[in-house]
């Protein structure tokens, strides 16, 4: 009888789409056998994405660090008083935006912790001397302010209800939120997520399927290496794939390592290896198919690049000439000229894109205005109008 990995690997290649059965299949292969894994993998990306890697120019604009939920693995979030504690007024988040944009950047990443008005008083008190009401509201302001000064906003704010992102759909081209992962274990007493009340996967999922209900084009992922196994990291892709099936609203997945670092719970925690990293983007390539665009950052695996483009993605995500990784303060962002030196080694060409994919830009995933906005950046930007739909 075939081993029933083998089985999958051979419906992958004759571009067959697996059941989820197939999926968990593809865990017994070995780990050190990542070969024909990525083999497959990178036909699959190369037949829809062809030999062309992208990434998005951004600004990272780190909204609030301010943040209900703690997270032991964040150097992120802060309290009301900790050093490093920051608010953007609208003021700096033009000034930014304005000089991203003098640096040839597109997207304006609008980046927060969650719901810091239910956690901290004072922070309602900051939200009311802008006449706003909560921190969805703030956003949608920063949004206005960034796309003023001819950013695309692209929101990743934490859960929001459904009414809120009803509201930042007409301020923003396309929006986001990390799955991270499906399993509830991730909560548990001594586990990365027990106090963050935000990263309930029940509640994540709902959020996500409501944006696909909203035709809000839509970033998700996994965080890998936090504690998870790997059936769990597949049941992850396995949600995403389902959801993307019933409303075809996710964009991209992004496949993001797990940094350990100095000052949190997780400090002494191992980095996910290489090997690794490049079994788990291959085994979402293979799982989610060729045409989902796949992202893996860069700026966490600067030593695996060549790895991952084998491993197929097609995408690098937001780099920044302006801004730091905020979420990742260590990890700097590869120059753009050397990241095109890494894909013409491996046969691809490196271009920069919008923060929305082509195929959502069109009137029925974007607001009248944010559809404008977006033809009018790819007009300055030089890109290739036949594209458009």
């Amino acid at each position: 009888m075939a081993n029933p990995a083998d089985i999958a690997l051979e419906k992958a290649a004759r571009r067959e789409p697996l059941l989820d059965d197939d999926a968990y299949a593809l865990l017994q292969i070995p780990a050190c056998d990542v070969t024909s894994l990525c083999e497959i993998a990178g036909a699959l990306r190369d037949d829809v994405h062809g030999r062309t890697l992208t990434y998005s120019p951004k600004v990272f604009l780190p909204v609030t660090n301010l943040c209900r939920d703690r997270c032991t693995y964040c150097t992120f979030r802060r309290d009301p008083g900790d050093a490093g504690e920051w608010t953007m007024t609208p003021e700096e988040i033009g000034k930014w935006s304005r000089h991203g944009r003098e640096l040839g950047c597109i997207e304006a990443l609008m980046c927060l912790g969650d719901k810091p008005e239910i956690a901290f008083r004072g922070f309602k008190d900051f939200l009311d001397r802008y006449e706003v009401g909560s921190t969805a509201e703030y956003v949608a302001l920063a949004c206005k302010v960034s796309l003023a000064e001819g950013l695309l906003p692209h929101t990743n704010a934490g859960l929001l209800s459904r009414a809120e992102m009803e509201m930042l759909r007409p301020l923003n081209v396309s929006m986001g939120l990390m799955l991270e992962n499906v399993s509830p274990r991730l909560r548990d007493r001594g586990m990365p997520h027990h106090h963050a009340p935000d990263k309930d996967p029940v509640r994540r999922v709902r959020m996500i399927r409501e944006a696909g209900q909203l035709a809000i084009p839509f970033t998700s992922g996994i965080l890998v290496g936090i504690g998870e196994n790997e059936a769990e990291r597949i049941a992850s892709l396995l949600a995403m794939r389902r959801m993307h099936a019933e409303f075809g609203h996710i964009q991209e997945v992004i496949v993001q390592n797990f940094r350990a670092k100095e000052s949190t719970a997780m400090a002494d925690a191992p980095d996910m290896s290489e090997e690794e990293m490049v079994r788990t983007v291959a085994l979402s390539r293979i799982i989610l198919g060729g045409q989902m665009n796949i992202q893996a950052p860069p700026n966490l695996s600067p030593d695996n690049l060549h790895h991952l483009i084998r491993a197929g993605i097609n995408d690098w995500g937001g780099i920044s000439p302006l801004t730091k990784d905020y979420v990742n303060p260590e990890a700097e962002w590869p120059a753009v000229t050397s990241l095109a030196a890494v894909c013409r080694e491996q046969g691809f060409a490196l271009e920069p894109r919008l923060p929305v994919y082509d195929e959502y830009i069109s009137e029925e995933w974007m607001a009248p205005a944010m559809l404008e906005a977006a033809e009018q950046v790819r007009g300055r930007n030089g890109f290739r109008q036949e594209a458009l739909q």
